[in-house]
């Protein structure tokens, strides 16, 4: 079994920062893709920026610019630096993690419980 631990969810001014943690435990042979979500209420949950076991990475267009993801292999651990936030970008979110319990298996997906982010003066 997998599980996912994000932390560094808070209450932060407009134009404030942030970053986001979460970190994967249990007998995992390799975690391919990494990515945070995000969802507020009443609205879809929607991707917010990925990343790749090589460092590739992918954005939404709504944080590109503002938002920083990484990752560290050797610890399981993914990042999200958010800078320059806004009200609208208050929300729960979510990080992903895509894995194989073994060489060759199936890739399987697996969520965090979610960290609220709230961005108010």
């Amino acid at each position: 079994q997998v599980q996912l631990v994000e932390s560094g969810g808070g209450l932060v001014q407009p134009g404030g920062s942030l970053t986001l943690s979460c970190a994967a435990s249990g007998s995992i042979f390799s975690i391919n893709a990494m990515g945070w979500y995000r969802q507020a209420p009443g609205k879809q949950r929607d991707l917010v920026a990925a990343i790749t076991r090589d460092g590739s990475t992918n954005y939404a267009d709504f944080v590109k610019g503002r938002f920083t993801i990484s990752r560290d292999n050797a610890k399981n651990t993914v990042y999200l630096q958010m800078n320059s936030l806004k009200p609208e970008d208050t929300a729960v979110y979510y990080c992903n993690a895509r894995y194989r319990l073994r060489p060759g298996g199936f890739e399987l997906s697996t969520w965090g419980p979610g960290t609220q982010v709230t961005v108010s003066s």
